[in-house]
């Protein structure tokens, strides 16, 4: 046997190891070598078991489950972004969320740059501040936007926004009271009640979720509801001009409202976030029509007027003869709310809002409102001559296109991947806002026009 047949020939382990005395002794050049056994060492893969992650025993918030999907313009930017990975050459213009995209005005940028650097001196120096705002900025409030009407200095509430106001408010009003809204509406209104449990399950069938009342607002009734087939409910969230529709209450129709309100004992949150933007005759605030103060709450905002997006600068005014079933006063719990989940708005962006109601920034914010209300009739105007029915654009930012039979968000999919144009879907806003697009005025002249050109590519 050869030393290779050696090697490739198993030996068993009883087999001796070693050669014997005798085999040293042979003079035959085939010599036997010691051999182990050898085999084959097959890997294979064995998974891990699944690891089970650990939980807490904290139950989760049976109101949280009952959302739909993610909140309206967190999934518009995840479907701009998953375009982009599709296209990632596009020029993709976004005419969707209502952001702001001009510069702040110096004169409100340079008031916010010498308080922040008042803050690096001994005497300029603040920390903490009124919760409910400086003084100053709620008497510049009061002045600027209601002048000769009911409202006081102390009724207003300085925040870092209408939108966390409006939060603010559910909490004030709690899990126990029914709630209305114009649909379609800022989604918020609807996502915040779900959120305090004022509502029901969600009804696929009608997309609307139970124990909310849905004032339908429509072209056929001129965007305002018919108030005599609302039932009552506690709440009635309102905003004129109206997002997304663009519709602006006149004063007849807000008379109505206060009217229906007081009948009902019912409270009315007014969102006037786009007050700036009306141009006829219409109410800028709630506190205009008489008995408006003992039924009504009105929430704004600095972000439309002045690009404060992101600066982040808003109040609410809760009059002190606005009252509970039983007696005590509404401002007196929000107060409570406010002090117990805010310290006050940022005393830089105060300053901010201080220079926006001087003579110099009123004019710099009108001059704001005035660029965007430009963009907003070169919309109007592109959809009109298309032969598409247009709403909104007078009194607000945005413009309400109408497509008869089509679902919104097929027709938002449809302008995104053929035109690189991002809107928002009506739908998102509620049942009665399908079969429209919402196209936003906030953008750059240049995006605004070559987003037009597109659209009279798509749909010449």
């Amino acid at each position: 046997m050869s030393a290779m047949q050696q090697l490739s020939s198993p030996i068993s382990s009883s087999s001796s190891a070693f050669l014997s005395h005798s085999s040293f002794n042979s003079r035959s050049k085939n010599v036997s070598v010691p051999a182990k056994r050898i085999g084959i060492c097959k890997c294979v893969a064995v998974p891990q078991e699944a690891q089970t992650a650990y939980t807490t025993k904290v139950s989760r918030n049976a109101n949280m489950a009952k959302l739909q999907a993610g909140y309206l313009f967190p999934e518009i930017a995840r479907r701009k972004a998953a375009h982009l990975l599709k296209y990632p050459d596009a020029q993709v213009i976004s005419l969707g969320i209502g952001d702001t995209t001009e510069p702040i005005p110096e004169v409100i940028t340079s008031a916010m740059a010498k308080r922040a650097h008042e803050l690096s001196t001994l005497e300029g120096y603040s920390g903490y501040g009124d919760e409910q705002g400086e003084k100053a900025l709620r008497a510049a409030i009061c002045s600027a936007f209601y002048s000769g009407l009911t409202v006081e200095q102390d009724d207003i509430f300085v925040s870092d926004g209408a939108k966390c106001d409006i939060s603010r408010l559910q909490v004030l009003f709690g899990a126990n009271v029914t709630m209305a809204v114009q649909d379609p509406s800022y989604p918020a209104y609807v996502d915040s009640s779900v959120i305090m449990g004022q509502t029901g399950q969600f009804q696929k069938d009608i997309q609307k979720f139970q124990r909310i009342e849905y004032m339908k607002c429509t072209p056929e009734n001129g965007f305002f509801p018919d108030l005599s087939s609302v039932p009552r409910t506690d709440i009635i969230f309102f905003c004129s001009p109206n997002n997304p529709t663009g519709a602006a209450a006149t004063r007849e129709q807000l008379t109505q409202l206060v009217k229906f309100a007081k009948n009902n004992g019912s409270i009315i949150v007014y969102d006037s976030a786009y007050a700036m933007y009306t141009s006829e005759d219409n109410p800028r605030s709630i506190y205009e029509i008489p008995g408006a103060q003992e039924v009504a709450i009105e929430t704004s905002s600095f972000s439309k007027y002045a690009g404060f997006t992101g600066v982040r600068l808003g109040w609410t005014v809760v009059p002190k003869i606005l009252l509970f079933s039983d007696g005590f006063p509404v401002a007196k719990d929000f107060n409570r709310i406010v002090c117990t989940s805010f310290n006050g708005a940022s005393n830089i962006a105060q300053a901010g809002g201080l220079a926006c109601l001087s003579p110099e920034g009123l004019k710099a914010m009108h001059d704001v409102v005035g660029f965007y209300k430009e963009n907003t009739n070169i919309i109007m105007e592109t959809f009109d001559s298309l032969g598409f029915k247009v709403y909104g654009g007078k009194n607000a930012p945005y413009v309400w296109v109408h497509f008869p039979g089509r679902n919104s968000w097929d027709v938002f999919s449809e302008i995104l991947e053929k035109t690189h144009v991002v809107t928002t879907p009506g739908s998102g806003f509620g049942p009665a806002g399908d079969g429209f697009i919402r196209v936003s005025a906030f953008g750059h002249r240049k995006n605004v026009l070559e987003a037009c050109r597109r659209f009279k590519q798509l749909y010449k």
